[in-house]
């Protein structure tokens, strides 16, 4: 007989993103409860054959009793912090009413909860407070709910990530509330998921709560050192005050990064009280390498590894493209990312616009402002980097690996894409992508797209400071480029919407 369905609430969110693939990998069959199916199909695993879909409000107690029927157990990975929302309390016992009075009627084995760390007292913040409570009303109904509490969680995407993030990599001076003197014991994504898919293994967790933590107790001071180490930045200036209430905090949080403020603020209230764990059974019960916050900080900052390919002439090496964020997470994961983006559309082929792309670089040039990259070759060698010098392996043809002049070919696929890792010295990571798509009758539409991911705030100084030469730049190659495919342009060179955050 075939197991049952592990229900999961909150699939579409940053940890239930995450679990979901893990659970698949495991073999289990999984029923995502989400309230847009289509922003769960954005996901890369969306179409994986153990996977359901079932659409619902966990604020509709009969489509989520629907949800639960046939499944074998739970988990419950569902905040209700969002702007514009009210308040994010009741609608939270709301939803866990609902959640519970389904897994009764379902006769679920078990829910698991992801709550938060902390003592249950009058100093508990208000969103601490209603994470707890929100643990006692899933188990109100009788189903037994293991309840992991967790501090903050150290990953790219994470909310409380995110803010370090930002806050570090921005603000070399730093005003701050008293709280960065608070002890914490944060826990790495990956710890958390390895004790989540645990908890369906283990009995001895079946109506337990657990405190789950990595190996390191330390202050929010000390984590913003920390990762100003790991991101390679110059040592940050802290100064707390007295006067930044949690309510300022949260301002100040909302202007410095793109986390808004009705999220920022439970969480600022939360960093006020220590989160430490003081019951540390989970590890003999799902025992598990612990990543320390140093570790998970650089696994959180390190490139996606591509692997190892073997260029004819300046070795490839390991190609390292930098980490954008995951489809589906939320805006302001990955840090800062600027975008420019510019299209041109040519009465030509797709196979005779690529055939530019494909020879850029080296002794062709790069059809526009050769000048000026002579002049950047230049600068980078008397920095210390590579320059123009390298050229490319071949004049007429591409691989994955390969050396170009001061990038390195990350992805190539004719007559369809080029994306090319910055290999230079850059306040930051940065890559450049060239894509061609038919335009219907005859026509093509050629898009050149420049990503930087900035270090710092020198990096974004540096982004701002040349963003207009690289529209002029960027407009001139795509005409070179048009001309030199033989085509007739017919829409362009014009710019596309790009991002910054």
């Amino acid at each position: 007989m075939a197991a049952k369905p592990v229900l999961v609430a909150g699939a579409t969110g940053y940890v239930g993103g995450r679990l979901v693939p893990r659970l698949l990998d495991s073999g289990r069959t999984v029923r995502a409860l989400v309230r847009s199916s289509a922003k769960l199909l954005a996901r890369p695993w969306s179409g994986h054959p153990g996977l359901e879909i079932v659409q619902a409000d966990l604020l509709d107690g009969s489509a989520v009793a629907s949800a639960a029927l046939g499944c074998g157990s739970a988990y419950y990975l569902v905040h209700s912090m969002e702007p514009g929302q009210g308040d994010f309390a009741e609608r939270e016992r709301r939803a866990a009413r609902n959640m519970a009075a389904a897994a009764a009627q379902a006769g679920l084995d078990r829910i698991v909860y992801l709550g938060g760390l902390g003592d249950e007292d009058s100093s508990l913040s208000h969103h601490l407070r209603s994470r707890m409570e929100t643990a006692r009303i899933l188990a109100s109904e009788g189903v037994p709910v293991t309840h992991l509490r967790a501090g903050a969680i150290l990953g790219a995407g994470s909310a409380s990530f995110e803010i370090l993030r930002y806050l570090v990599d921005r603000l070399p001076v730093m005003i701050t509330p008293r709280w960065v003197h608070t002890p914490c014991q944060p826990i790495a994504i990956r710890n958390v998921l390895t004790y989540l898919v645990g908890c369906l293994d283990c009995d001895r967790t079946v109506g337990q709560t657990l405190d789950i933590g990595g190996p390191d107790v330390l202050t929010y001071r000390e984590l913003m050192e920390m990762y100003a180490e790991e991101a390679g930045l110059p040592k940050r200036l802290v100064i707390p005050v007295p006067v930044l209430t949690p309510r300022l905090s949260s301002y100040w949080i909302h202007l410095v990064t793109p986390v808004h403020a009705s999220l920022a603020r439970p969480l600022a209230e939360g960093l006020s009280v220590p989160v430490v764990c003081k019951d540390n059974r989970i590890r003999s019960l799902i025992p598990q390498h612990l990543l320390s916050c140093r570790e998970a900080i650089r696994m959180a900052l390190k490139p996606i590894e591509q692997p190892q390919v073997q260029s004819s002439r300046n070795g490839a090496g390991l190609l390292v493209p930098p980490e954008w964020p995951q489809e589906g997470d939320a805006a302001y994961a990955g840090g800062t990312l600027f975008e420019s983006a510019w299209r041109i559309c040519v009465r030509s082929s797709a196979e005779a616009v690529w055939e530019p792309v494909a020879r850029i670089g080296g002794d062709r040039g790069w059809y526009f402002g050769d000048r000026l990259w002579a002049l950047r070759g230049w600068m980078d060698r008397l920095a210390g980097g590579t320059g123009l010098r390298r050229g490319r392996p071949d004049p007429l043809v591409l691989k994955v690996g390969d050396a170009l002049d001061f990038w390195r070919v990350v992805e190539v696929d004719p007559p369809r894409k080029l994306l090319l890792l910055a290999e230079m010295k850059l306040p930051g990571q940065a890559t450049l992508e060239f894509r061609i798509a038919s335009a219907g009758e005859g026509l093509t539409e050629l898009v050149q797209i420049s990503r930087f991911q900035p270090k710092g705030l020198a990096g974004i100084l540096y982004w701002y400071l040349l963003y207009p030469v690289h529209g002029w730049l960027f407009r001139g190659m795509l005409l070179a480029m048009a001309r030199e495919a033989g085509g007739t342009v017919v829409g362009g060179p014009e710019p596309i919407r790009g991002r910054s955050r």
